[in-house]
């Protein structure tokens, strides 16, 4: 199994703000601890969480996602980051050579040693998720350098699927379940490590603070604790 030394410089490719914090973020922070070089790309500012947002209230939703995410890198520690500039919702719809171009272009700027974002699965079955992990393999097909890849991926038992069921987490479909063989790099967060993942969160309260009102913040610290990654089941 991979330590955070082997990776090098991270790229992590998301969909959404907080998608980061939820699937990577101690992972990005540990990246930086270590004094590595950790990068992240967010496809759309979110804009469209509430489906029954006017025009002027997604526009405001999404200058206070950007805001939020902006403060959870702050607290993760990560300095560098790029917008896709992708309409909440229309991932699925983007022109793919185009979204993928945009990201050849990043891994040129970047030139990362490891790339880390959803399988094809998008790990809740959201389709804007879905269609970055296809932009990403898309870009690496294209591009000279082959950076290693990985994605986040999940292990049972659950941690907390009573939460899962409760919140409607996994409605839209499920991630990749591995054997522990698959395994390449998983983290375990405790103490101020799994305190600064939390605070990443907290600090998108748009998205956070309902939920971290209704199970606790030591039950929310749990659910969160654990991060698992794994390389594509096929080797590319």
């Amino acid at each position: 199994m991979s330590e955070i030394c082997d990776l090098g410089t991270v790229l992590t490719v998301w969909a959404h703000p907080d998608d980061e914090a939820y699937l990577a973020g101690g992972l990005l922070a540990a990246v930086r601890e270590h004094g590595g070089r950790a990068v992240c790309v967010t496809a759309t500012r979110g804009e469209a969480a509430d489906p029954d947002a006017t025009p002027g209230e997604r526009a405001a939703l999404g200058a206070l996602r950007t805001r939020e995410l902006a403060d959870s890198l702050t607290v993760l520690g990560v300095e560098e980051h790029h917008w896709l500039e992708h309409p909440d919702g229309g991932c699925a719809t983007a022109d793919p050579d185009s979204a993928a171009a945009r990201l050849g272009c990043l891994l040129d700027e970047v030139r990362p040693d490891t790339v880390v974002t959803f399988g094809p699965d998008g790990f809740t079955g959201h389709p804007d998720h879905r269609a970055v992990s296809a932009w990403v393999d898309r870009a690496l097909a294209s591009h000279d350098a082959r950076p290693r890849l990985l994605h986040a991926v999940g292990q049972e038992p659950a941690v907390d699927p009573s939460l899962d069921e409760d919140f409607g987490v996994f409605d839209l479909g499920r991630p990749r379940i591995v054997e522990e063989s698959e395994v390449a790099l998983r983290l375990m967060l405790s103490g101020s490590d799994l305190d600064r993942k939390v605070e990443a969160l907290a600090v998108q309260r748009s998205q956070t603070s309902g939920l971290l009102a209704t199970v606790g913040r030591e039950r929310f610290a749990r659910w969160v604790a654990v991060e698992v990654f794994a390389e594509p089941p096929q080797s590319r």
